[in-house]
């Protein structure tokens, strides 16, 4: 799994998911149906976040309600924009629509 920190419109959200590049066609497709159709994504290191996110990350992992390919950690922009420095993210992908 890739973890994720996408700058949307309305703010950062943290994604876990299968596909191997933030930017794979397919990823996108799927943020498009769900209304992201601009982004700045950071990689960050999957052990963080489920060290940081410790049950919480368990618990969508385990969510058998959300896509395997495509998971939401944190929607809270403020919480998920503190929880990472900036030197712990990979450099930037962007998508424009």
């Amino acid at each position: 799994m890739k973890a994720g920190i996408f700058f949307t419109g309305s703010g950062p959200i943290l994604l876990l998911t299968s596909y191997e590049t933030l930017d794979d066609p397919q990823l996108v497709e799927k943020l498009e149906t769900k209304g992201i159709k601009r982004y700045i994504a950071f990689e960050v290191d999957e052990e963080k976040v489920r060290e940081r996110y410790g049950m919480h990350y368990n618990l969508v992992m385990n969510d058998l309600r959300q896509a395997s390919d495509l998971r939401v950690l944190d929607y809270d922009g403020h919480h998920v924009f503190n929880m990472f420095r900036f030197d712990e993210m990979h450099p930037p992908v962007k998508h424009d629509a």
